[in-house]
Protein backbone atom coordinates (compact mmCIF):
# COMPACT_ATOMS: atom_id res chain seq x y z
CA UNK A 1 0.00 0.00 0.00
CA UNK A 2 1.50 3.41 -0.93
CA UNK A 3 2.29 5.60 2.05
CA UNK A 4 0.86 9.13 2.12
CA UNK A 5 2.98 12.24 2.15
CA UNK A 6 4.44 12.82 5.60
CA UNK A 7 2.69 15.31 7.86
CA UNK A 8 5.25 16.73 10.25
CA UNK A 9 3.61 19.58 12.13
CA UNK A 10 0.32 20.19 13.86
CA UNK A 11 -0.67 23.02 11.50
CA UNK A 12 -0.54 20.69 8.48
CA UNK A 13 -3.03 18.18 9.86
CA UNK A 14 -6.50 18.72 8.41
CA UNK A 15 -9.43 16.37 7.77
CA UNK A 16 -8.30 16.23 4.14
CA UNK A 17 -4.75 15.30 5.24
CA UNK A 18 -6.19 12.56 7.44
CA UNK A 19 -8.22 11.27 4.50
CA UNK A 20 -5.08 10.46 2.52
CA UNK A 21 -3.97 7.86 5.07
CA UNK A 22 -6.96 5.69 4.08
CA UNK A 23 -6.70 6.35 0.36
CA UNK A 24 -4.47 3.34 -0.26
CA UNK A 25 -6.50 0.78 1.71
CA UNK A 26 -7.73 -1.81 -0.85
CA UNK A 27 -11.48 -1.75 -1.39
CA UNK A 28 -12.92 -5.30 -0.93
CA UNK A 29 -16.08 -4.55 -2.96
CA UNK A 30 -16.60 -5.27 -6.62
CA UNK A 31 -16.37 -2.06 -8.63
CA UNK A 32 -20.01 -1.78 -9.66
CA UNK A 33 -21.17 -1.86 -6.03
CA UNK A 34 -18.89 0.94 -4.81
CA UNK A 35 -21.55 3.58 -4.22
CA UNK A 36 -19.59 5.10 -1.32
CA UNK A 37 -15.83 5.80 -1.53
CA UNK A 38 -13.99 3.59 0.97
CA UNK A 39 -11.85 6.39 2.42
CA UNK A 40 -14.97 8.46 3.08
CA UNK A 41 -16.65 5.49 4.77
CA UNK A 42 -13.65 5.02 7.07
CA UNK A 43 -13.39 8.70 8.03
CA UNK A 44 -17.16 8.85 8.58
CA UNK A 45 -16.84 5.84 10.91
CA UNK A 46 -13.89 7.42 12.72
CA UNK A 47 -15.80 10.67 13.26
CA UNK A 48 -18.80 8.76 14.57
CA UNK A 49 -16.73 6.66 16.97
CA UNK A 50 -14.99 9.81 18.26
CA UNK A 51 -18.47 11.20 18.96
CA UNK A 52 -19.73 8.15 20.85
CA UNK A 53 -20.94 5.69 18.20
CA UNK A 54 -20.32 2.05 19.13
CA UNK A 55 -22.26 0.26 16.37
CA UNK A 56 -22.94 0.52 12.65
CA UNK A 57 -26.49 1.73 13.32
CA UNK A 58 -25.06 4.55 15.45
CA UNK A 59 -22.53 5.43 12.74
CA UNK A 60 -25.32 5.70 10.17
CA UNK A 61 -27.42 7.89 12.49
CA UNK A 62 -24.42 10.14 13.18
CA UNK A 63 -23.73 10.43 9.47
CA UNK A 64 -27.29 11.47 8.68
CA UNK A 65 -27.30 14.01 11.52
CA UNK A 66 -23.98 15.56 10.44
CA UNK A 67 -24.17 14.94 6.68
CA UNK A 68 -23.75 18.57 5.67
CA UNK A 69 -20.75 19.01 7.97
CA UNK A 70 -19.16 15.79 6.68
CA UNK A 71 -19.60 16.88 3.07
CA UNK A 72 -17.29 19.84 3.70
CA UNK A 73 -14.34 17.42 3.44
CA UNK A 74 -15.73 13.99 2.49
CA UNK A 75 -16.91 12.72 -0.89
CA UNK A 76 -20.41 11.36 -0.26
CA UNK A 77 -21.96 11.20 -3.78
CA UNK A 78 -24.76 8.86 -2.68
CA UNK A 79 -25.27 10.21 0.79
CA UNK A 80 -24.54 8.34 4.01
CA UNK A 81 -24.16 4.54 3.72
CA UNK A 82 -26.67 2.36 5.54
CA UNK A 83 -25.67 0.36 8.60
CA UNK A 84 -25.91 -2.83 6.53
CA UNK A 85 -23.46 -1.41 3.99
CA UNK A 86 -21.10 -0.33 6.77
CA UNK A 87 -21.24 -3.80 8.31
CA UNK A 88 -20.47 -5.53 5.01
CA UNK A 89 -17.51 -3.22 4.32
CA UNK A 90 -15.97 -3.68 7.77
CA UNK A 91 -16.49 -7.44 7.62
CA UNK A 92 -14.71 -7.74 4.26
CA UNK A 93 -11.99 -5.11 4.76
CA UNK A 94 -8.40 -6.38 5.07
CA UNK A 95 -7.41 -5.72 8.73
CA UNK A 96 -3.69 -5.70 7.88
CA UNK A 97 -4.18 -2.89 5.36
CA UNK A 98 -6.27 -0.82 7.78
CA UNK A 99 -3.72 -1.38 10.55
CA UNK A 100 -0.93 -0.27 8.19
CA UNK A 101 -2.81 2.98 7.51
CA UNK A 102 -3.12 3.45 11.27
CA UNK A 103 0.61 2.88 11.81
CA UNK A 104 1.46 5.29 8.97
CA UNK A 105 -0.55 8.01 10.70
CA UNK A 106 1.07 7.32 14.09
CA UNK A 107 4.56 7.21 12.55
CA UNK A 108 4.10 10.53 10.76
CA UNK A 109 2.50 12.59 13.52
CA UNK A 110 4.09 11.13 16.66
CA UNK A 111 7.74 11.10 17.70
CA UNK A 112 8.85 8.60 20.33
CA UNK A 113 11.00 10.16 23.02
CA UNK A 114 14.50 8.82 23.63
CA UNK A 115 14.32 5.73 25.83
CA UNK A 116 10.51 5.57 25.50
CA UNK A 117 9.00 2.70 27.48
CA UNK A 118 6.71 0.76 25.12
CA UNK A 119 4.35 -1.65 26.86
CA UNK A 120 2.94 -4.62 24.96
CA UNK A 121 -0.10 -6.51 26.20
CA UNK A 122 -3.23 -8.22 24.93
CA UNK A 123 -6.96 -7.70 25.43
CA UNK A 124 -9.91 -9.87 24.51
CA UNK A 125 -12.97 -8.30 22.87
CA UNK A 126 -15.56 -9.96 25.10
CA UNK A 127 -18.58 -9.78 22.76
CA UNK A 128 -16.70 -10.71 19.58
CA UNK A 129 -17.86 -14.34 19.45
CA UNK A 130 -20.53 -15.59 17.05
CA UNK A 131 -21.83 -18.48 19.14
CA UNK A 132 -21.81 -18.89 22.89
CA UNK A 133 -19.27 -21.47 23.97
CA UNK A 134 -17.41 -21.43 20.66
CA UNK A 135 -14.39 -19.72 22.22
CA UNK A 136 -13.84 -17.76 19.00
CA UNK A 137 -13.10 -14.41 20.66
CA UNK A 138 -11.01 -11.75 18.98
CA UNK A 139 -7.88 -11.10 21.04
CA UNK A 140 -5.86 -7.99 20.16
CA UNK A 141 -2.23 -7.39 21.15
CA UNK A 142 -1.34 -3.70 21.32
CA UNK A 143 1.79 -1.58 21.78
CA UNK A 144 1.39 1.48 24.03
CA UNK A 145 3.92 4.34 24.22
CA UNK A 146 3.80 5.18 27.92
CA UNK A 147 5.27 8.70 27.68
CA UNK A 148 3.51 9.87 24.51
CA UNK A 149 0.37 7.97 25.61
CA UNK A 150 -0.56 6.68 22.17
CA UNK A 151 -1.30 3.28 20.68
CA UNK A 152 1.53 2.52 18.24
CA UNK A 153 -0.04 -0.52 16.61
CA UNK A 154 -2.00 -3.71 17.12
CA UNK A 155 -2.42 -7.21 15.73
CA UNK A 156 -4.99 -9.92 16.25
CA UNK A 157 -3.83 -13.25 17.63
CA UNK A 158 -4.31 -16.11 15.20
CA UNK A 159 -7.19 -18.51 15.81
CA UNK A 160 -6.17 -21.34 18.18
CA UNK A 161 -3.03 -19.40 19.06
CA UNK A 162 -2.01 -16.82 21.69
CA UNK A 163 0.08 -13.73 22.35
CA UNK A 164 3.36 -15.64 22.05
CA UNK A 165 2.94 -15.87 18.27
CA UNK A 166 1.28 -12.45 17.86
CA UNK A 167 3.91 -10.36 19.69
CA UNK A 168 6.75 -11.08 17.21
CA UNK A 169 4.44 -10.12 14.31
CA UNK A 170 3.61 -6.83 16.03
CA UNK A 171 7.27 -6.10 16.78
CA UNK A 172 8.21 -6.58 13.14
CA UNK A 173 5.61 -3.99 12.11
CA UNK A 174 6.81 -1.27 14.49
CA UNK A 175 9.89 0.96 14.57
CA UNK A 176 11.06 0.80 18.18
CA UNK A 177 14.78 1.54 17.86
CA UNK A 178 16.07 3.06 21.09
CA UNK A 179 12.96 2.10 23.08
CA UNK A 180 12.61 -0.16 26.12
CA UNK A 181 9.93 -2.78 25.43
CA UNK A 182 8.14 -4.16 28.49
CA UNK A 183 6.06 -7.35 28.36
CA UNK A 184 4.45 -9.45 31.07
CA UNK A 185 5.37 -13.07 31.80
CA UNK A 186 3.59 -14.61 28.80
CA UNK A 187 5.92 -12.68 26.50
CA UNK A 188 9.02 -13.84 28.35
CA UNK A 189 10.20 -16.01 25.46
CA UNK A 190 13.68 -16.33 23.94
CA UNK A 191 12.40 -15.67 20.40
CA UNK A 192 10.60 -12.50 21.51
CA UNK A 193 13.69 -11.22 23.32
CA UNK A 194 15.75 -11.77 20.18
CA UNK A 195 13.14 -10.04 17.99
CA UNK A 196 13.21 -6.96 20.23
CA UNK A 197 17.01 -6.69 20.20
CA UNK A 198 17.19 -7.27 16.44
CA UNK A 199 14.82 -4.33 16.03
CA UNK A 200 17.25 -2.02 17.81
CA UNK A 201 15.33 -1.88 21.11
CA UNK A 202 15.89 -3.33 24.59
CA UNK A 203 13.59 -5.61 26.55
CA UNK A 204 12.39 -5.73 30.14
CA UNK A 205 10.56 -9.04 30.52
CA UNK A 206 8.67 -10.23 33.60
CA UNK A 207 9.74 -13.69 34.74
CA UNK A 208 7.25 -16.07 36.34
CA UNK A 209 6.63 -19.80 36.54
CA UNK A 210 6.35 -20.27 32.76
CA UNK A 211 10.18 -20.01 32.83
CA UNK A 212 10.79 -22.16 35.93
CA UNK A 213 14.58 -22.57 35.70
CA UNK A 214 15.18 -18.89 34.98
CA UNK A 215 12.90 -17.84 37.84
CA UNK A 216 14.60 -20.29 40.18
CA UNK A 217 17.99 -18.78 39.31
CA UNK A 218 16.74 -15.23 39.83
CA UNK A 219 15.19 -16.04 43.21
CA UNK A 220 18.39 -17.76 44.35
CA UNK A 221 20.57 -14.87 43.20
CA UNK A 222 18.63 -12.19 45.07
CA UNK A 223 18.13 -14.37 48.16
CA UNK A 224 21.90 -14.89 48.33
CA UNK A 225 22.40 -11.12 48.27
CA UNK A 226 20.36 -10.78 51.46
CA UNK A 227 23.12 -12.53 53.43
CA UNK A 228 26.17 -11.90 51.23
CA UNK A 229 27.48 -8.33 51.60
CA UNK A 230 29.76 -8.58 48.58
CA UNK A 231 26.85 -9.69 46.38
CA UNK A 232 24.64 -6.94 47.77
CA UNK A 233 27.28 -4.24 47.13
CA UNK A 234 27.48 -5.33 43.49
CA UNK A 235 23.80 -4.43 43.03
CA UNK A 236 22.24 -1.04 42.35
CA UNK A 237 19.35 -0.09 44.64
CA UNK A 238 16.50 2.43 44.58
CA UNK A 239 13.33 2.88 46.62
CA UNK A 240 10.25 5.07 46.57
CA UNK A 241 7.32 5.66 48.90
CA UNK A 242 3.86 6.92 48.00
CA UNK A 243 0.54 7.46 49.69
CA UNK A 244 -2.89 7.95 48.21
CA UNK A 245 -6.31 6.41 47.54
CA UNK A 246 -6.35 4.92 51.04
CA UNK A 247 -3.10 2.99 50.73
CA UNK A 248 0.63 3.41 51.15
CA UNK A 249 3.27 1.72 49.03
CA UNK A 250 6.97 1.19 49.62
CA UNK A 251 8.76 0.04 46.46
CA UNK A 252 12.30 -1.27 46.41
CA UNK A 253 14.29 -2.26 43.35
CA UNK A 254 17.61 -4.05 42.95
CA UNK A 255 19.44 -4.57 39.67
CA UNK A 256 22.52 -6.70 39.06
CA UNK A 257 24.78 -7.13 36.05
CA UNK A 258 26.55 -10.12 37.64
CA UNK A 259 25.09 -13.06 35.71
CA UNK A 260 27.59 -15.87 36.37
CA UNK A 261 25.14 -17.63 38.69
CA UNK A 262 22.44 -17.82 35.98
CA UNK A 263 22.79 -21.17 34.26
CA UNK A 264 20.41 -20.09 31.46
CA UNK A 265 21.84 -16.60 30.87
CA UNK A 266 23.48 -17.51 27.56
CA UNK A 267 20.12 -18.64 26.14
CA UNK A 268 18.65 -15.11 26.30
CA UNK A 269 19.78 -12.78 23.56
CA UNK A 270 22.06 -10.05 24.96
CA UNK A 271 20.85 -10.52 28.53
CA UNK A 272 22.62 -7.77 30.48
CA UNK A 273 20.99 -7.47 33.89
CA UNK A 274 18.46 -8.98 36.26
CA UNK A 275 15.91 -7.02 38.30
CA UNK A 276 13.94 -7.54 41.50
CA UNK A 277 11.07 -5.22 42.40
CA UNK A 278 9.62 -5.65 45.89
CA UNK A 279 6.45 -3.81 46.89
CA UNK A 280 5.00 -3.46 50.38
CA UNK A 281 1.40 -2.32 50.14
CA UNK A 282 -0.66 -1.28 53.17
CA UNK A 283 -4.44 -1.01 52.82
CA UNK A 284 -6.74 -0.60 55.85
CA UNK A 285 -3.92 -1.54 58.20
CA UNK A 286 -3.12 -4.77 56.36
CA UNK A 287 0.29 -5.06 54.69
CA UNK A 288 1.10 -7.39 51.79
CA UNK A 289 4.42 -7.91 50.03
CA UNK A 290 4.87 -8.78 46.36
CA UNK A 291 8.09 -9.66 44.56
CA UNK A 292 8.48 -9.39 40.79
CA UNK A 293 11.47 -10.57 38.79
CA UNK A 294 12.66 -9.28 35.41
CA UNK A 295 15.42 -9.72 32.88
CA UNK A 296 16.66 -6.96 30.60
CA UNK A 297 18.98 -6.46 27.66
CA UNK A 298 19.63 -2.83 28.56
CA UNK A 299 23.20 -2.04 29.58
CA UNK A 300 22.02 1.25 31.05
CA UNK A 301 19.15 0.41 33.36
CA UNK A 302 19.96 1.36 36.95
CA UNK A 303 17.49 0.48 39.68
CA UNK A 304 15.69 3.85 39.48
CA UNK A 305 15.00 3.44 35.76
CA UNK A 306 14.05 -0.22 36.12
CA UNK A 307 11.55 0.58 38.88
CA UNK A 308 10.05 3.40 36.81
CA UNK A 309 9.77 1.19 33.71
CA UNK A 310 8.11 -1.64 35.65
CA UNK A 311 5.49 0.83 36.88
CA UNK A 312 5.03 2.45 33.48
CA UNK A 313 4.18 -0.95 31.98
CA UNK A 314 0.83 -0.91 33.77
CA UNK A 315 -0.09 2.24 31.86
CA UNK A 316 -1.32 -0.03 29.09
CA UNK A 317 -3.91 -1.44 31.49
CA UNK A 318 -4.94 1.86 33.07
CA UNK A 319 -4.67 4.24 30.12
CA UNK A 320 -5.59 1.93 27.25
CA UNK A 321 -7.53 -1.21 28.19
CA UNK A 322 -9.47 0.39 31.04
CA UNK A 323 -10.33 3.47 28.95
CA UNK A 324 -11.47 1.29 26.03
CA UNK A 325 -13.85 -0.52 28.38
CA UNK A 326 -15.14 2.45 30.36
CA UNK A 327 -15.12 5.30 27.81
CA UNK A 328 -15.73 3.23 24.64
CA UNK A 329 -17.71 0.28 26.02
CA UNK A 330 -15.45 -2.09 24.09
CA UNK A 331 -16.42 -5.18 26.08
CA UNK A 332 -20.10 -4.55 25.26
CA UNK A 333 -19.57 -3.96 21.53
CA UNK A 334 -21.36 -6.64 19.49
CA UNK A 335 -19.59 -5.96 16.18
CA UNK A 336 -18.40 -9.43 15.20
CA UNK A 337 -19.04 -10.59 11.59
CA UNK A 338 -15.98 -11.45 9.48
CA UNK A 339 -13.13 -9.00 10.08
CA UNK A 340 -15.44 -6.36 11.55
CA UNK A 341 -14.42 -6.72 15.21
CA UNK A 342 -10.71 -6.41 14.40
CA UNK A 343 -11.24 -3.45 12.05
CA UNK A 344 -13.53 -1.70 14.51
CA UNK A 345 -10.85 -2.10 17.20
CA UNK A 346 -8.36 -0.27 14.97
CA UNK A 347 -10.83 2.60 14.48
CA UNK A 348 -11.32 2.77 18.27
CA UNK A 349 -7.55 2.96 18.80
CA UNK A 350 -7.24 5.79 16.29
CA UNK A 351 -10.14 7.64 17.92
CA UNK A 352 -8.55 7.19 21.35
CA UNK A 353 -5.19 8.53 20.15
CA UNK A 354 -6.91 11.62 18.75
CA UNK A 355 -9.08 12.22 21.80
CA UNK A 356 -6.10 11.97 24.14
CA UNK A 357 -4.11 14.38 21.96
CA UNK A 358 -6.50 17.34 22.22
CA UNK A 359 -4.56 20.21 23.77
CA UNK A 360 -6.07 22.25 26.58
CA UNK A 361 -8.93 19.88 27.42
CA UNK A 362 -8.94 18.80 31.06
CA UNK A 363 -11.90 16.42 30.95
CA UNK A 364 -11.77 12.65 30.52
CA UNK A 365 -12.05 10.69 27.29
CA UNK A 366 -15.71 9.80 27.83
CA UNK A 367 -16.64 13.48 28.23
CA UNK A 368 -14.49 14.41 25.24
CA UNK A 369 -16.52 11.98 23.13
CA UNK A 370 -19.72 13.71 24.19
CA UNK A 371 -18.24 17.15 23.54
CA UNK A 372 -17.21 16.06 20.05
CA UNK A 373 -20.77 14.92 19.37
CA UNK A 374 -22.22 18.25 20.53
CA UNK A 375 -19.70 20.75 19.21
CA UNK A 376 -18.55 20.86 15.56
CA UNK A 377 -15.55 23.03 16.47
CA UNK A 378 -14.36 20.63 19.17
CA UNK A 379 -14.85 17.67 16.82
CA UNK A 380 -12.64 19.39 14.29
CA UNK A 381 -9.99 19.96 16.98
CA UNK A 382 -10.01 16.24 17.73
CA UNK A 383 -9.66 15.29 14.06
CA UNK A 384 -6.73 17.63 13.58
CA UNK A 385 -4.94 16.86 16.87
CA UNK A 386 -1.61 15.05 16.85
CA UNK A 387 0.22 13.42 19.78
Amino acid sequence: MPRPKKVLVDEDMTPAALLQYFAGVPDPRIERSRLHPLASVLILSLCAVICGADSFVAIERFGRAKEQWLKTFLDLPNGVPSHDTLGRIFAALDPAALAEAFRAWVSDVSRLTSGEVVAIDGKTLRRSFLKAGSGAFVHMVSAWATTNRVVLGQVKTDDKSNEITAIPRLLRLLHLRGCLVTIDAMGCQKEIAEEIVNGGADYLLAVKDNQPKLREDLVACFERARTDEAALRSMDFHETRSKGHGRTEHRRCWTSTVLNSLSTASQWHRLSAIVLVEVDRCVDGKTSTEQRYYITSSRDLPAAKALDASRRHWGIENSLHWVLDVAFGEDDCRVRIGNAAENFAVIRHLALNMLKSVKGSKVGVKTRRMLAGWDDAFRLRVLTSVP
